[in-house]
């Protein structure tokens, strides 16, 4: 399936008071915030799709906000906002809505020669429109396990996750993920980012699961703010062909 975000300018007027970190990758790294300071995220994405004569179109801007509990602890709040196209030999359907909103705690419990590993448990509560497609309807819950190496100018993050995948529709609902991405500093305010990854895919009639390849670049202009763009590629027929992203983030 596919989702899309475009509106690049409505994306930067809304980019003034939110952001997340280290947009666009997919996997998380190990590391947090600090105690008493926050992260603010604006990402959007634009995912299209094309099977069986069937377009998808499905956008996507995701406000995230970060702030440290503890120096080794961090509290995350998502909230998402979709639009969805979707356009068949019947004819065109449109669905736009704030999508299920996700709190996350990272709890960063070791660090050691560049090596940090960390958890992140957390839920999803049903505020989107399951009927509109926009939710699943339902509490859902997951942990992932996250490593990050530091072998400058390299980069390299592990995640190894599960997914309680609640809902009202017939599909899977023990889901995992796992991923692995690289960083590289090729100046001192220019990151280049890699990221490969697969999940066990929800959909009951098929045993494709969704795998993708995606690169990026991370432009840092300050020490706080800092500006993204990246492309995501489908490797399998249940991941979305072609996913373009974009973010802005904040440190304060």
């Amino acid at each position: 399936m596919l989702r899309i975000v475009s509106l690049i300018v409505f994306l930067f007027y809304l980019s003034v008071s939110a952001v997340f970190a280290a947009h666009p990758l997919i996997t998380d790294d190990a590391g947090t915030q600090g105690k008493g300071k926050w992260q603010l995220e604006l990402d959007g994405q634009y995912e299209h799709e094309h099977e069986r004569g069937e377009k998808e179109n499905n956008s996507e801007i995701s406000t995230t906000v970060t702030y440290g509990l503890m120096d080794t602890m961090d509290f995350v709040l998502g909230a998402p906002y979709q639009w969805v196209r979707t356009r068949d030999s019947e004819g065109t359907t449109r669905e736009n809505g704030v999508a299920d909103m996700s709190f996350d705690l990272k709890w960063r419990f070791y660090e050691k020669d560049g090596l940090s590993l960390a958890l992140k448990p957390g839920i999803t509560l049903p505020t989107g429109d399951d009927e509109k497609g926009l939710g699943t309807g339902k509490v859902t819950y997951r942990a992932f396990f996250i490593a990050t190496k530091e072998l400058t100018p390299w980069m390299f993050h592990l995640n190894l996750g599960y997914y309680r995948n609640e809902n009202k529709e017939d599909t899977k609902k023990d889901l995992w993920h796992a991923s692995l991405a690289s960083e590289y500093l090729l100046t001192k305010n220019l990151r280049a980012v890699a990221n490969i990854g697969v999940e066990r895919g929800d959909d009951p009639t098929t045993d494709s699961d969704p795998a993708f390849l995606l690169g990026g670049l991370i432009y840092s202009v300050s020490d706080a703010f800092d500006v993204d763009a990246g492309y995501k590629y489908g490797l399998t027929k249940s991941e979305a062909d072609h996913t373009i992203l974009v973010g802005l983030t904040f440190r304060f």
